[in-house]
């Protein structure tokens, strides 16, 4: 086996765990391994030659990194003499994880945070009917302990996010270890 041939096993094995892992931020391996491709490529490519690399379609591969874009990982450049679009991979990964992680985050939270607030409003009026019986006041009053601890969680969630947005993790948890 060549050296070059080395060279790309090794960069192979890593967008191929790349593209698996990716699925963790809710980016399918496809788009995982065209974000590998870019990554490891010295130079900008155009969509027709990453068609070409990857195998696919010129449609799949337009609607990838258009997501790519939109999770800032990819970004539009010029280059002089030539009218296609040309795409290079931004390589911070910490910013993108912020990015990714923050949004998703984001997202759930504040969804489960609304639910579990509804619900706690439609176990304090049941808590506060006199109607209800008082085994069921029981039970009730012990979901709503739960759901408060719940929004306790989700609150500090959402620090850990604004700390993770903010980059006050990074003194927490500096991007390198001491040597």
């Amino acid at each position: 086996m060549s050296e070059k041939d080395k060279l790309e096993q090794a960069r192979n094995r890593v967008i191929d765990s790349m593209a698996q892992n990716m699925n963790l931020y809710g980016i399918t391996p496809s788009v995982g391994r065209l974000y590998g491709l870019l990554y490891f490529s010295e130079e900008p490519m155009t969509l027709d030659c990453m068609k070409d690399q990857l195998g696919m379609s010129k449609t799949s591969m337009s609607t990838s990194v258009r997501q790519l874009q939109e999770l800032k990982m990819v970004e539009k450049v010029w280059k002089k003499g030539t009218r296609k679009d040309w795409y290079q991979s931004l390589d911070d990964w910490y910013e993108t994880f912020s990015d990714l992680f923050s949004v998703k985050w984001r997202m759930a939270i504040s969804a489960n945070m609304n639910a579990i607030q509804k619900s706690l409003a439609e176990i304090d009026e049941m808590i506060e009917n006199e109607q209800v019986s008082s085994e069921l006041k029981a039970v009730a009053e012990e979901d709503k302990k739960k759901l408060e601890y719940a929004l306790q969680y989700y609150d500090w969630l959402n620090r850990l996010v604004d700390s993770i947005e903010s980059n006050k993790i990074f003194e927490l948890i500096p991007k390198e270890k001491d040597k």
